[in-house]
């Protein structure tokens, strides 16, 4: 499987340059194609420390304590691992976490899995449900200040943010035989 766009992109650059910004130490995820280079972007990055998760939950868990030890946290994850966080969710609900979730969105533009359109359909509503705020990418331009919104309104705000970068910003998946 490979990801079908037309530019290696310069927005998981300016996810990275935010996160460097706002003195992001630990970034959990669980490996994905859509964040493959901000991924890597973090293993390049000495002040950064990328942890591969099992499960899209154990970020959830993860980031409390490192929330509790003072560092700042990011979870990167597709939306397919969404409905996985739902019950890990009241966590951050009941001990106002501050949280910021970076998903790449599946179900949606181009895709070829129909098991991928449900989950994609209810990503936003998964997190309203438990009290994370969603914002949306659709348009590389867009990515820069509505990261650094979404890390101002965790960081700064003590809130709990998931940013949705789209399915036509990230490229449609494409199944390579």
């Amino acid at each position: 499987m490979s990801i079908d766009t037309d530019s290696a992109a310069a927005w998981p650059a300016e996810i990275h340059a935010t996160l460097e910004r706002y003195d992001v130490r630990q970034v959990a995820y669980v490996p994905d194609g859509g964040h493959a280079v901000l991924i890597q972007m973090a293993h390049d990055t000495p002040t950064m420390r990328p942890i591969a998760l099992t499960t899209e939950e154990e970020g959830i868990a993860l980031l409390t304590g490192a929330a509790v030890g003072g560092q700042r946290g990011v979870l990167l994850m597709q939306s397919s691992g969404v409905g996985n966080c739902v019950n890990m969710l009241s966590l951050v609900q009941m001990c106002r976490v501050p949280l910021l979730v970076i998903v790449t969105m599946r179900g949606e533009w181009g895709e070829f899995n129909p098991w991928q359109i449900p989950m994609g359909a209810a990503t936003p509503q998964a997190f309203e449900m438990m009290g994370v705020r969603t914002v949306r990418v659709d348009r590389p331009e867009e990515v820069g200040p509505t990261l650094d919104a979404a890390a101002r309104m965790v960081y700064d705000g003590g809130a709990a943010v998931a940013v949705l970068l789209s399915q036509r910003l990230i490229g449609a998946k494409v199944f390579v035989k």
